[in-house]
């Protein structure tokens, strides 16, 4: 919109609005904060540094491009132009402050402990320099110092966190409020990079075909996501959320991340929904607990720095964990002789996505079956996750590895055949993704190393040729598991369970 229909004057000086993990217009409280003094300038940097976060992964990068190119058209409808600039935030923020003439920036806050120390810098100088500085909470529905425990604290346990959440997730939900006009600044002509030249999409080879394939990134693509599930798959939730086979979770989660649809939209629509047809009301409240998690593990990477990197539980920073490239080869490529295993990790490498259920269920058994390092698993879903997320991921995992907080218990290792044969009874699952099992009867599709000589030549199955034996045997492994936790309790005092 023009600045004509929006009642400021066109020499006003602009602000800049500075885009991070929040790559929308809608529900954008630092764009409706800088719209409504005035004229709205916006920029995107690709922050790099070694103490400006972790690089992103393969899969992430892929979606951050087509992220941009949906802002930069949206914000171009508008008569805005997204000026990209990739360093360090710390010089290009107010140099380009200066060069726009801006008096005030505004931006959505972050939590990590790098991005934390960043933004305090930042603000400290142009403050200074007097420009006035707006931070805005948008990435959660409660700040991580909001939600105490009765003595003060920060929350460890995941129940009583949301009990206690929800009631403020209610309260903020309720607030948002439309965006704004838009109002366009006739800003110098700035240099911006090209999006293209930031080299962030797969060359040779190209492997985002399924990407592509599966996903929308934009904030269009999120609200029709939204739309879909609300309409369509949210009621049945809190069972249809455990079946693979089913399109039965919302997938919102890589929208969530890039923040191309603001959290508060996805929970007040879910409140509606629950209000308008009280059947919703349980499977409803199962979805709004998976929001809240979101929330409880935001609060621990704030609270405690070092999670993403290191064991919760500082017993469990002594685990006898091997490492055996071999064995996280084979994970990595589904080749574990595990169908329930494989389908899930080939889904992932394919589309960048995963089930909720199955990641639990590879998770479970690369820490515990193989033994593995959890962190070697959280790298490999950062790369190739396009819903990787620092607070997420890293909770996921130590909760599976039994070393976070509010853990699952070490000794609690899932077995894969069983796993499969409650989860994919039908098989629907591991015959989309490991075809290679397709023929064989629901009785040995989880388990093709039992199946008889004959049934396996009669479904075309080579065991050891077209689909591997097991790379590790499932009572052993387990044994394994179970014999390590044993050693570690005889050498630590420290917390285990």
């Amino acid at each position: 919109m023009q600045s004509a229909t929006s009642g400021h004057s066109p020499a006003a000086r602009p602000s800049l609005v500075w885009f991070r993990d929040d790559l929308r217009i809608d529900d954008h409280p630092a764009l409706a904060a800088a719209a409504q003094a005035g004229p709205v300038c916006a920029v995107y940097i690709l922050e790099t540094g070694d103490d400006l976060g972790r690089p992103l992964g393969g899969a992430l990068k892929w979606w951050l491009h087509h992220s941009l190119t949906r802002l930069k058209a949206d914000l171009a409808d508008h008569g805005i132009s997204l000026i990209l600039k990739r360093g360090d935030p710390r010089k290009l923020i107010p140099a380009l402050t200066k060069d726009l003439g801006a008096n005030a920036i505004h931006w959505n806050r972050r939590y990590y402990a790098w991005s934390r120390p960043v933004d305090a810098g930042i603000k400290a100088e142009l403050t200074d320099l007097g420009i006035d500085v707006g931070s805005h909470k948008a990435h959660v529905l409660t700040e991580p110092w909001e939600v105490k425990t009765g003595a003060g604290g920060a929350f460890k346990v995941f129940t009583p966190f949301f009990r206690a959440a929800q009631p403020m997730c209610d309260a903020w939900a309720e607030l948002v409020a439309p965006t704004p006009p838009l109002t366009v600044h006739n800003a110098p002509d700035l240099q911006s990079d090209s999006l293209e030249d930031w080299n962030l999409l797969p060359k040779t080879p190209d492997w985002s075909s399924g990407l592509a394939e599966t996903w929308e990134p934009g904030e269009a693509g999120a609200q029709k996501r939204l739309a879909h599930f609300i309409e369509n798959a949210l009621l049945g939730y809190g069972e249809g959320r455990n079946i693979p086979s089913k399109p039965a979770t919302s997938f919102l989660s890589p929208h969530l991340h890039f923040g191309e649809i603001s959290i508060r939209r996805v929970w007040n629509a879910a409140r509606a929904a629950m209000r308008a047809k009280p059947a919703l009301s349980h499977d409803g409240q199962v979805f709004l607990s998976e929001l809240g998690w979101r929330e409880f593990s935001t609060q621990l990477i704030y609270h405690y720095e070092d999670f993403p990197q290191e064991s919760w539980k500082e017993a469990f920073r002594s685990f006898p964990w091997k490492n055996e490239p071999s064995a996280q080869r084979a994970w990595q490529r589904g080749q574990t002789g595990y169908p329930i295993v494989d389908a899930g990790m080939r889904q992932l490498w394919k589309t960048g996505w995963m089930h909720n259920r199955v990641r639990m269920i590879v998770a479970s058994f690369l820490v515990k079956h193989l033994l593995e390092d959890w962190r070697v698993g959280e790298a490999w879903f950062w790369d190739t996750l396009v819903d990787a997320d620092v607070a997420n991921n890293a909770a996921g995992w130590q909760w599976v590895a039994g070393c976070g907080a509010d853990a699952s218990p070490y000794f609690r290792i899932f077995n894969p055949m069983s796993q499969g044969e409650k989860f994919d009874p039908e098989g629907h699952y591991v015959r989309a993704w490991v075809p290679e099992l397709a023929k064989l009867p629901n009785k040995y599709l989880h388990r093709p190393f039992e199946c008889p000589t004959e049934t396996l030549r009669m479904a075309g199955v080579r065991l050891g040729q077209t689909y591997p034996l097991p790379i590790v045997n499932h009572e052993k492994g387990r044994k394994r598991a179970l014999d390590a936790l044993a050693s570690l309790k005889q050498n630590t005092s420290g917390d285990l369970v």
